[in-house]
């Protein structure tokens, strides 16, 4: 039987990218939250009237959380709140802009790569992949479909949009995309606003309803969902609400594979075990240490998962999965 894959990207996924071209890549240089929060506070520190009223709560110690700090400002209703995490909104996205710069992103592989083994007669003699999710603003995700699947990219904006006979495989992007400017949605053309890190999250608004929708569609239908750079931690509630719905959906539970670093899979596990078959990179053969896991853990499953279903033949004759494996 041909498998369904889903594949869910989180923010270690673009950051795994970084890391493929610098291993050296240090801390405070990444995209994962921690990084970013990291940056993000330390800019806003210097901006007064930001500090105004909540200097007492703007440390910069320990694991930071952007999000949640968001959230927490939104909802204690201080002075001027909202223009203090306007501020923070404003910072993260020319945060990530500036780590993904264009001379930067054209030279990532590894989405490329993926697609690509998805791509292959032998693969596909095996497995299907039915859909791709991400919660990521930036475009990494969709250069990588345009330059491997080719077409146009099939978000799901709308149902016509995802039922022509033709339709690529759907990229749905839960939280939107800063690339998302001048899109066709419900016969008109706009500027799709991203939802907003913080706790006043509103899912219902064109075209983020449709997009949930589908996205739960897809979930429900396919046999494996291999998760990507997510920690699932406590801002990925609705994400975690969304997974559970889906579980429901079937007669028997979907997979998920859970690639990121073995103590964060063990975090996962520990948090969510209902969901009855989650399998860390351990459970897949793939050799890690308990506490750190192996440095990249995008890099090193597309080294065993491309070892495991193809030949070396068959890799070194595809553009980016051979950079995998060199």
């Amino acid at each position: 039987m041909i498998r369904k894959i889903a594949y869910l990207f989180g923010a270690g996924a673009t950051h795994a990218e970084l890391l493929a071209l610098d291993p050296d890549l240090q801390p405070n240089e990444g995209l994962l939250i921690s990084d970013v929060s990291t940056r993000v506070m330390l800019k806003a520190s210097l901006d007064q009237d930001y500090l105004r009223d909540i200097d007492m709560v703007s440390g910069r110690a320990g694991s930071l959380n952007i999000e949640l700090l968001i959230s927490l400002i939104e909802n204690s209703k201080v002075s001027e709140w909202s223009r203090k995490t306007d501020l923070l909104k404003k910072l993260i996205r020319e945060d990530i802009a500036a780590a993904l710069s264009p001379a930067r992103t054209r030279r990532f592989f590894l989405h490329k790569a993926l697609l690509e083994f998805h791509q292959h007669e032998t693969t596909q003699i095996k497995e299907t992949l039915v859909g791709l999710i991400s919660l990521n603003y930036n475009a990494v995700i969709d250069l990588a479909y345009k330059a491997i699947l080719g077409g146009p990219i099939n978000y799901s904006f709308s149902r016509e949009m995802d039922s022509q006979p033709k339709a690529n495989v759907p990229l749905l992007k839960l939280h939107g995309s800063f690339n998302w400017n001048n899109e066709l949605v419900l016969a008109r053309r706009r500027n799709i606003e991203i939802i907003q890190p913080g706790s006043s999250k509103s899912y219902l608004h064109a075209p983020y309803g449709f997009i949930w929708n589908r996205a739960l569609d897809l979930l429900s239908s396919c046999d494996s969902l291999r998760i990507i750079g997510c920690s699932l931690g406590a801002n990925d509630v609705h994400l975690v609400d969304l997974l559970f719905r889906a579980q429901l959906e079937r007669r028997k539970a979907f997979d998920i594979e859970i690639v990121v670093p073995e103590s964060t899979g063990e975090t996962i596990r520990k948090s969510y075990g209902f969901f009855r078959n989650i399998k860390l990179m351990a459970d897949m053969g793939i050799p890690s240490t308990p506490v750190v896991g192996p440095i990249n853990p995008f890099l090193t499953w597309l080294q065993y998962t491309g070892a495991k279903m193809l030949t070396n033949d068959e890799i070194n004759a595809m553009r980016y999965l051979r950079r995998v494996t060199t």
